[in-house]
């Protein structure tokens, strides 16, 4: 490995030495520290930004912060995500922009989670925070890199969706389980890998509620240049 991926390795190795059991649960709990003291203070959940600068405080305090120069090749830009390929280690890092959080980063931990446990062969790690091309702070998410055949068909998305529990609202606006709803669940977001199996790289995924439709348009780029 090179000089560059035994540094960010190192660095993970430090975070995961932590008390708390790995980056994700550790950033989690400081953004609800931040969330419950300015709730008990100013009775408001609308806290993002200073969620966001305490994480990179702790970024750095704990040699989680990272730089985009470590992660590998640039590859991409998506909707939130600004997306790395490493190939000698065969792993995808997207640097993710908080976009789909509105006033709290609570979104962002609950949806990863989800996503890991709904799609496990394709789950997230994450591995620190770093700024982006943009200069916005991101959480620095790693992601195996998937082989594939092709773009999953609407056809086999919904069938596969279906088989886990989900079922297609709207006309396909989105897939809901009464759990979570999923949005996005679109073919360039779905690869059918060389062993014939979907996996689901990049969906957005909320807490079931009524007004999730209406979030979900607010916060995506291809419904509003809200960023």
């Amino acid at each position: 490995m090179d000089e560059t991926g035994t540094k960010r390795l190192s660095q993970e190795d430090q975070c995961h030495q932590a008390p708390v059991s790995g980056i994700l649960e550790q950033a989690e709990s400081v953004a609800q520290g931040v969330l419950k003291s300015i709730q008990a203070v100013a009775g408001t959940t609308n806290c993002k930004g200073v969620q966001i600068a305490r994480l990179k405080d702790w970024a750095e305090n704990n040699n989680c912060w990272l730089t985009i120069e470590s992660l590998g090749k640039y590859e991409d830009r998506g909707s939130e995500n600004e997306v790395y390929l490493s190939p000698e280690e065969n792993i995808v890092y997207k640097l993710n922009d908080f976009r789909y959080s509105d006033d709290n980063l609570s979104p962002f931990f609950d949806r990863i989670k989800a996503h890991n446990d709904y799609f496990p062969d394709c789950a997230y790690t994450m591995i620190g925070f770093a700024e982006n091309k943009d200069g916005k702070v991101c959480a620095v998410l790693s992601q195996p890199y998937i082989i594939a055949a092709r773009e999953a068909s609407e056809c086999e998305i919904a069938e596969e969706l279906n088989r886990l529990g989900f079922h297609s609202q709207m006309d396909g606006e989105y897939y809901s389980n009464g759990i979570h709803d999923i949005f996005d669940a679109s073919p360039n977001n779905v690869l059918v890998g060389i062993d014939g199996n979907l996996y689901f790289i990049d969906t957005i995924i909320y807490k079931s509620d009524d007004e999730n439709v209406a979030t979900y348009h607010s916060q995506s780029p291809k419904f509003s240049k809200h960023s």
